[in-house]
């Protein structure tokens, strides 16, 4: 039996090696060639931005280089390699992508549909790892731990932050938000309990899991989430219908003297109107870990507000998400090979 042809582009962080390493596991004769892009020491092109590539967005690479990589593949492992139209056209061989990642806005999947080409991906791979930092950045912006430390990395000691009038409440005196009931949301509502807060979710396309009604959350039309929440934390898609629509609107509905967290991708937020109700004191505080534009502009004016705590985009960034996505893309190469239906189909 010939070894079925398969390429890997990766990056510094989904690193080629790995994916190769759970590839060769599989009992299919395979040939593996790797490629490595640099992201993230440089960044990513984001389409949101108006940068896009023949409707693809969040890539990275050259296009006529990856044609030339790939070009007599059948398999293409990919995690931010864009893949149009014009490019499908000249991978006449292709006839499954993996992406490595929850949304492949990288690929155009109209195109690949009508080329026959079958398109998975990795479902919830750093779901676990989102969760988790969203409750650290729930944390480092409510109990002032985020300004804390930047006063003392600036020489100051800000014994002010123990006054009842700038500290904060804990999270067990507080309601939290959580717009979103996907991969991420059903994992961070989980992890609220145990703080003792009262648990709002708004998604009108989920319905709560049991387990999560027995806790006490309630499932509320995203008005109620707003004007009843000390928290809101972002954990939705962005499509047609959730671009910008935490607009201006959305933010005056909110409690006064409430926090935003958002951790799920930066379309979602009018980030000008953001600053304006930061900068206003009708919002409390903000964390902010994804951006319509990265990197962030340095002019930026929520980059100077002494009430936002802000990462650059690293909610997602763990080893056990490289191999989770390892895996899960492995498993949909047997399936693929061995004629049974794939799992994560796009």
């Amino acid at each position: 039996m010939s070894a079925t042809p398969v390429a890997i582009i990766g990056d510094h962080f989904m690193l080629p090696e790995i994916f190769a390493e759970a590839l060769k596991r599989l009992e299919q004769p395979l040939e593996l060639r790797s490629l490595t892009l640099p992201w993230p020491d440089e960044p990513m092109v984001h389409g949101y931005a108006g940068d896009a590539l023949d409707c693809v967005m969040e890539f990275m690479g050259d296009p006529d280089s990856i044609v030339e990589f790939a070009e007599d593949c059948e398999i293409l492992v990919t995690h931010l390699a864009p893949l149009t139209r014009s490019m499908l056209q000249r991978l006449g061989r292709l006839k499954l992508i993996a992406v490595s990642r929850g949304g492949p806005v990288n690929i155009d999947l109209a195109a690949a549909r009508e080329k026959g080409v079958a398109v998975v991906n990795t479902p919830g791979r750093n779901a676990s790892a989102v969760a988790e930092f969203t409750l650290g950045m729930i944390l480092a912006q409510t109990r002032l731990i985020s300004a804390g430390h930047d006063a003392l990395r600036a020489g100051e000691w800000r014994g002010d932050l123990y006054r009842t009038d700038r500290t904060g409440e804990e999270l067990s005196e507080m309601t939290v938000g959580v717009v979103g009931y996907g991969q991420i949301g059903t994992r961070v509502v989980p992890l609220l309990p145990a703080f003792g807060c009262r648990i709002l979710v708004c998604d009108p396309y989920k319905q709560l899991r049991a387990e999560d009604r027995a806790q006490g959350v309630r499932q509320v039309a995203l008005e109620e989430l707003l004007a009843e929440s000390d928290v809101v934390t972002l954990h939705a898609r962005v499509t047609e219908e959730t671009t910008g629509f935490i607009d201006e609107a959305a933010l005056a509905r909110m409690k006064p003297g409430a926090y935003l967290v958002n951790t799920a991708r930066g379309p979602l937020v009018d980030y000008d109107a953001l600053y304006r109700a930061l900068r206003d004191g009708r919002l409390r505080g903000a964390a902010l870990e994804t951006f319509a534009v990265e990197p962030v502009p340095p002019d930026w004016p929520l980059l100077k507000l002494e009430n936002v705590t802000l990462t650059p985009h690293i909610a997602g960034a763990s080893i056990k998400t490289v191999k989770i996505a390892a895996e899960m893309t492995a498993e949909e190469v047997r399936r693929f090979l061995s004629g049974e239906p794939l799992r994560f189909t796009v």
